[in-house]
C-alpha cells in the first residue's frame, strides 16, 4: 500500500515503503490455530452434557475463544498492519499505532550513522534491526525491518545523495568513472519481477 501523497511535503517521494517482517505475526498466527482447534474439540465434548449445560457451555467456549483470537491475533495483526517504516528523499519516517498513534521523522540531513544488526534467526528469516544516529538524538532502533542490509545501504545512498557510491572506481580494462558495474544495474528495491525474500 502506497503512503498517502497528501502527507508528503512538495517535491518529496517515497522510496521505500515498508510494514514490519511477517516474523512479527508467526505467534499470533499461532494462537489463531491452536484458539480455533481447542474451541472446536470442547465444543464438541459439550454435545454430551444435559440441558441446559450444553448451552452454557457452548456459549462460555464461544465468548473465551472470541476474547482470546481478539486480543492475541486481530490486536496484534491490526498493530503490524498499521506500523509503517517509509523513508523519502527528505526524510525518514516511522508511523505506529492502532488508536493512539505515534511517529517520529528523522531528516536525512541530520543522519550521521546508519547501521544494522541481525541474529541467527534473523538472518535466515530475512530481517534484523535499523540503528539510526542523528546529530542530536540517542540511537533509534527500528526492530525487524525485512531485507535491513538492502534498507541500510538505501538510507545511506539517500543520505549522501549519491547513488553511484558503489560504483567501480575506473581500473584497467575496467568500466570508465561514472558507468555503472553490473552488479548494480539492478533497480533498487527490487520490483515485482526481482522477488524479494520479507
Amino acid at each position: 500500500m502506497a503512503y498517502p501523497e497528501d502527507l508528503l511535503s512538495q517535491g518529496e517521494k517515497v522510496v521505500l515503503h515498508k510494514h514490519p517482517h511477517w516474523k512479527m505475526l508467526l505467534l499470533p498466527y499461532l494462537v489463531l490455530v491452536v484458539t480455533l482447534g481447542l474451541g472446536v474439540w470442547l465444543g464438541l465434548l459439550t454435545r454430551g452434557a444435559t440441558a441446559p449445560w450444553d448451552l452454557i457451555s457452548l456459549i462460555a467456549i464461544l465468548a473465551v475463544g472470541l476474547a482470546l483470537i481478539v486480543w492475541l491475533f486481530l490486536v496484534p495483526f491490526f498493530r503490524w498492519r498499521t506500523t509503517h517504516f517509509i523513508v523519502t528523499t527528505d526524510r525518514v519516517m516511522a508511523r505506529e499505532g492502532i488508536i493512539n498513534r505515534t511517529g517520529i521523522d528523522i531528516p536525512l540531513s541530520r543522519i550521521s550513522s546508519v547501521r544494522f544488526e541481525h541474529g541467527l534467526v534473523d538472518r535466515i528469516v530475512g530481517c534484523g534491526t535499523l540503528i539510526i544516529e542523528s546529530s542530536s538524538q540517542e540511537p533509534l532502533e527500528f526492530d525487524d525491518i525485512p531485507k535491513v542490509e538492502m534498507v541500510h545501504t538505501l538510507i545511506y545512498r539517500e543520505v549522501n545523495d549519491n547513488p553511484y557510491d558503489d560504483w567501480a572506481h575506473p581500473q584497467a580494462g575496467g568500466p570508465a568513472q561514472g558507468q555503472p558495474t553490473q552488479e548494480f544495474t539492478q533497480e533498487y528495491p527490487p520490483q515485482q519481477g526481482n522477488r524479494r525474500g520479507r
